[in-house]
Formats: structure tokens, sequence, C-alpha cells
């Protein structure tokens, strides 16, 4: 069976998941075997209590704006969230902030942990930390390092950021799974082939001439006439032939 990938990323009031902020936007795009699906999420979230200016500066979303989408307070979508993760495997970038949010949000209304939920957490900002240590690894410099168009990320916002974190994880895994298809590749193709052992002995079998062989190569001696060198250095054998 293969598993579902989802992803996610979320916006807040904050930084603070166990200080009070909230969750106010939530994004989830589903992926399999590398290719996205129709089965999305997207839900803006009616955080319950004031939004702080220099978050509304981050994402655009105040609260009058919340009101003018109808946004829902977590408590009639946290259900829906929850079964959409089940089982998942999460693609996050600095995946501790978002699932701090969502299990902050989960136990508010009495539900699953993400871990609770079945799923697993794939962090995109971990692995980029690994592949280019030292490097800048941000999602902003991830779109520039592999050439992902970010023109439309005028300001952070759940669904865009997805948009642009599936296209990221896609590049920075591809070498990775080509490698993978490669060898899946090579098992179904290779047959075992039967190997043979021949022993070889430490001596080599050498060949004498016959008589016949020995007499054409003497008149061939014979009409090169005193110049021949084969002549001037040859030395008598044990058998009153010539050995070179």
């Amino acid at each position: 069976m293969i598993q579902r990938q989802i992803i996610l990323d979320t916006e807040t009031t904050g930084l603070y998941a166990d200080g009070g902020d909230r969750l106010v936007e939530f994004a989830g795009l589903e992926m399999v075997n590398r290719q996205m699906t129709d089965k999305n999420l997207h839900l803006y979230v009616h955080p319950e209590r004031d939004m702080p200016e220099e978050a509304a500066r981050v994402h655009g979303l105040t609260i009058e704006v919340l009101e003018g989408k109808n946004a829902p307070p977590f408590a009639e979508v946290g259900r829906q969230i929850a079964d959409f993760l089940r089982g998942a495997e999460l693609i996050i970038h600095n995946a501790k902030f978002d699932v701090g949010f969502l299990n902050m949000e989960f136990r508010r209304m009495g539900l699953p942990t993400v871990e609770e939920l079945g799923c697993t957490v794939t962090d995109t900002l971990a692995m980029a930390r690994e592949m280019f240590p030292g490097q800048k690894a941000s999602l902003d410099a991830l779109c520039n390092r592999f050439s992902v168009d970010r023109s439309k990320r005028v300001l952070h916002g759940a669904l865009i950021d997805c948009e642009l974190l599936g296209e990221v994880y896609l590049a920075m895994t591809r070498r990775q799974f080509d490698l993978m298809g490669a060898v899946a590749e090579e098992k179904m193709e290779t047959k075992p082939v039967a190997h043979t052992e021949t022993k070889r002995s430490g001596k080599l079998k050498v060949i004498r001439a016959d008589e016949n062989e020995l007499a054409e190569h003497g008149q061939y001696l014979d009409g090169l006439g005193e110049s021949c060198i084969w002549r001037k250095t040859q030395m008598p054998s044990e058998n009153g032939g010539t050995d070179a």
C-alpha cells in the first residue's frame, strides 16, 4: 500500500503554541507516488482572540479579514483536519512549529495528537540543513536554490507555501527517488548468470615444431643468406636442434 504524503503549512497569531497563540490558517496538499492529487484541504480559522499587528504583517490575516471570510473557530473544523491527516506522512518546513500548534488545537478539543493519528513527519528544514550545511535553509532560499518560481508569494500564506514546498520537496528528493527507482528496475530486470570456474595450472604448454616445419624454416633462413642474424645467434640445443 502506497502511503499518502501531505504537504502541510499553517499560519498563526504568533510563535508560541503554549503561550496563548492560535492557528488561523491550515493548508494540506495530498501527494501519492510523487504526484499531487485533487484531495486538498484549505481552511481559514478564527482564533477567538485578537491578531497582533506583527503577525498580520506576515500573513495579512487580520480579524476583519477572517470574519469577512466567515472563518469558523477551530472547534468546528478540527475533526475534519484530523481525519484528513490520519495515517499520512506530513511534509512540513520547520515541522516543530506547525505540529506544536496542531497538537495544541487538537488537545483543546480532546482529539488525538498528530502522533496519535498515526502520522509520520518529515521536516524539510532539517533535510535542507543536512544537505547544505552552513547555507540558508528558509523556504525562500530553497526556492532560489532549486529555481522554483515564488513570484506569487507576496505574503506568507499556508496555501501558497504548501505549493512552493511541494516543488522544493520533489527537487530535494529527486536524486534519492531516481536511485531507488534504478535499483528497483535493476532487481526486476537482472537475471542470475551461471558462472563456471576454469582451473588453470601454473605451467605453459609448449608445442614444438615437427620435422617438416623445421625443414621449411631452414630453407627460409638459407634464402636470407649471410645477412641472417638468426644463423649468427643460434645456440645448439640438447637434441641437436636450435632454440632461440
